[in-house]
């Protein structure tokens, strides 16, 4: 489970709302936070319409002000500024997580939204994507400190393949330490909303499509018996459902639902025109959501 949170700021008070849910999992967890800042080469005069940190003595002030402030004397707080000037922030972080060996990384969306994240790829999505460590994602307002509550009710996406389930190992013990509730979803595509690589055999053979989709239907709920018996043992409360559509938007969707507090899944870390072209679904999903995702690896 996580013993060490890396929690990059760039001194922006968007940034800043990641602090809460940081010592919230750190209390819950028994973990320490490192607070990393890398100044960045030819960075600009402002972020986010604040004032930009762009030397060291500002950088250290800044960490030290967030530990005595924002952070409770009982955990543990290291800090660390990055002082050679980088032009790639995202890289300077995955090399800072291999050094300093964190097991979480919790980040902001700064991107733009939309396309132009597809094809540039904001720093959340690079770290993801070039990093093996799991990135707890927030989107912009979703991680206000005052209303933030904690996550009690996780929602983990499967679908089906044993090799991408490190989303699912991650969150039984994750979900024990925070006394959540787990509710797991699989979506089984429809005829309408198969992959584009798929598509051209459901328009040519359309019955026989729709009859292999629905034995899959069948096997899901097979495969979600067996989760539910994996986390009950655990003494995790426990649901799950089988959806039917596009993967992306059942799972939100069932977020909305469920009223639930995180979104949890493996992903490969594929981003930009990549993650575009082979239909990726964890992009997607933190696209057309404003909830927390916590995006774990698959194993390599």
């Amino acid at each position: 489970m996580f013993k060490h949170i890396l929690l990059p700021l760039d001194g922006s008070e968007l940034a800043e709302t990641a602090i809460p849910v940081a010592v919230y999992l750190a209390e819950k967890l028994g973990a320490q936070i490192t607070l990393l800042h890398i100044i960045e080469k030819h960075a600009p005069e402002s972020i986010h319409g604040q004032a930009h940190l762009t030397n060291e003595g500002d950088a250290c002030n800044y960490l030290s002000h967030v530990a005595g402030e924002h952070i409770p004397g009982t955990i543990k707080v290291n800090r660390h500024v990055h002082t050679e000037e980088v032009e790639k922030v995202s890289q300077s972080i995955v090399q800072h997580s291999d050094e300093m060996a964190p097991d979480l990384i919790i980040l902001c969306a700064h991107g733009w939204g939309g396309v132009r994240d597809f094809v540039v790829g904001n720093i959340a999505q690079q770290v993801i994507a070039a990093g093996e460590v799991p990135v707890l994602l927030l989107k912009r307002g979703a991680a206000d400190g005052l209303s933030f509550e904690g996550f009690e009710r996780i929602l983990v996406a499967l679908d089906g393949n044993p090799q991408h389930e490190s989303g699912f190992d991650v969150s039984i013990p994750l979900a024990k330490a925070l006394k959540a509730s787990l509710h797991l979803v699989q979506v089984v595509p429809t005829l309408f909303t198969l992959k584009p690589q798929h598509s051209a055999t459901g328009t040519l053979l359309p019955a026989t499509t729709t009859a292999l989709l629905d034995i899959e239907e069948d096997n899901a709920l097979d495969y979600l018996e067996e989760k539910i018996k994996t986390v009950a043992a655990a003494g995790v409360a426990v649901s799950a459902e089988v959806e039917r559509g596009d993967p992306a938007q059942q799972v939100v969707q069932s977020a909305i639902a469920r009223n639930s507090q995180l979104i949890v899944l493996g992903t490969h870390g594929k981003s930009g025109m990549e993650a575009f072209w082979v239909s990726s679904v964890a992009p997607k999903i933190v696209e057309q959501t404003r909830l927390p995702v916590l995006l774990v690896p698959v194993r390599r």
